[in-house]
């Protein structure tokens, strides 16, 4: 694999940041996918130990992490960065936070930190991604949504409460 330079690998992270900024106002998350993750990504997001979202290719990305996923009840909210990093084999590391909707009465957001790491191939494509956020204080966010009255009951049924039993259940187990 060819090293690209670090003016490549910024261009890469500023054109995912543009994708995101405009995926968090119109809520499509998958316009963005083809032009900028490789055929054959592998993209994971393991949530706390309890649930292990892989997907094989863009399709796949664009048909679970980017379309199933964001449209539960993800409306709303933004994803906005704070930094991107640049590595060595042709790596990036972002950080961004996952921004719920309005703000807290001190004017403060509703959100809570998130990682990823990326990889890019010679064609300066995402070709892996691994992301990680904190699931327990996502959880604690949600229930601050919840309580400003600003959390959709969608996502409340189809996330929020599987992933909390998800999380009693392993923690029930480490007893």
């Amino acid at each position: 694999m060819g090293l690209l330079s670090e003016t490549i690998l910024r261009a890469v992270a500023d054109r995912l940041i543009a994708a995101h900024e405009e995926a968090s106002r119109t809520n499509d998350w998958i316009f963005f996918v083809d032009e900028i993750y490789a055929p054959d990504c592998i993209y994971t997001c393991q949530y706390a130990g309890v649930m292990d979202v892989t997907a094989n290719g863009i399709e796949e990305i664009k048909a679970t992490h980017y379309g199933r996923d964001m449209n539960v009840g993800w409306e709303g909210w933004t994803f906005p960065y704070l930094g991107v990093y640049t590595g060595t084999d042709n790596t990036l590391i972002t950080h961004w936070m996952n921004r719920g909707p309005g703000v807290r009465a001190d004017g403060s957001y509703f959100e809570t930190p998130g990682i990823s790491f990326l990889t890019l191939n010679e064609n300066a494509r995402i070709c892996r991604q691994f992301d990680m956020f904190d699931l327990a204080h996502q959880m604690k966010l949600c229930d601050d949504l919840e309580d400003a009255g600003l959390l959709s009951p969608q996502l409340k049924e189809q996330w929020v409460i599987p992933m909390k039993e998800k999380l009693e259940a392993q923690l029930a187990r480490n007893r």
